[in-house]
C-alpha cells in the first residue's frame, strides 16, 4: 500500500493504493517540487510523464504535466531503464537526447494526437523544447516542418474516413482537428486536388 496523490479542480488528494514496491511514490513534496519548478529537488529525484514518455529534473520549466501521467524516478538510470527519454531542455541524464529521437518522438506524439488543436508552441511545450529549435531540427530530419506534418497526417486521415464512413464533411473535419469546414475543404483540395466531396465520390465503390 502506499499514498498516492490526486488533482482534484486544484486541490491534492491523498489517497492508499496497492503499488509495486520498485515504483517510487509520488509524494506533496515532490508533486509541489514539480509545479514549482524547484531546483533544490535536482538530483534528489525525476520524473516522467507517460504521455510523451520524457524525463525531466523538477526544475524544468516545461508545461506542468497531469498528475495522473507522471512517474517518480531516483536518478535518471531508472528512467532511462524503463524506456524514458531525457528531456531536450533540462537534459536530465546529463545526455543530449539524439535530435533523430527527438524528431521521432514529435512525430509520435503528433500521430496520437492529430485531433487536437495543436500549435508550433503547443508542440514544443509537449515535447520540451523551443518552436524554434523544433522546426529547424524537424525539418533537417524529416524533410518537413512540424506543422506540414500534422497537415499531412489529417489528411491522410480524412481521406480514410471519406472512403470508408458515412460521416459528414463538417464531422470529418473536426475529427481530425479542423473545426472549420471551409478551411478543411480548401486544406483538402489544395492537398490532393479534389475537393472532399470529389474525393469520396471518385473512391466509392459502385
Amino acid at each position: 500500500m502506499r499514498n498516492e496523490i490526486q488533482q482534484d479542480k486544484g486541490s491534492i488528494q491523498i489517497e492508499n493504493t496497492e503499488e509495486s514496491t520498485d515504483i517510487v511514490s509520488m509524494t506533496e513534496e515532490r508533486w509541489h517540487a514539480i509545479v514549482n519548478n524547484d531546483p533544490s529537488y535536482d538530483d534528489k529525484f525525476y520524473y516522467g510523464v507517460k504521455t510523451t514518455g520524457i524525463f525531466c529534473r523538477p526544475s524544468c520549466k516545461s508545461r506542468t504535466p497531469n498528475i495522473e501521467n507522471v512517474r517518480i524516478f531516483l536518478d535518471a538510470e531508472q528512467a532511462l531503464s524503463e524506456k524514458f527519454r531525457p528531456c531536450k531542455r533540462c537534459k536530465p541524464s546529463g545526455l543530449r537526447l539524439p535530435d533523430e529521437e527527438w524528431a521521432a518522438q514529435i512525430m509520435e506524439y503528433i500521430d496520437n494526437n492529430y485531433g487536437e488543436a495543436l500549435t508550433l508552441e503547443l508542440l514544443a511545450e509537449m515535447c520540451h523544447g523551443s518552436p524554434f529549435h523544433m522546426q529547424r531540427t524537424f525539418k533537417r530530419i524529416k524533410g518537413m516542418t512540424p506543422i506540414e506534418y500534422i497537415q499531412k497526417t489529417r489528411i491522410s486521415k480524412s481521406k480514410e474516413l471519406l472512403s470508408t464512413t458515412d460521416q459528414s464533411i463538417m464531422e470529418i473535419g473536426i475529427s481530425v482537428g479542423i473545426a472549420n469546414t471551409a478551411h478543411f475543404a480548401t486544406l483538402f483540395k489544395k492537398k490532393t486536388g479534389q475537393t472532399p466531396t470529389g474525393y469520396r465520390k471518385s473512391t466509392t465503390i459502385r
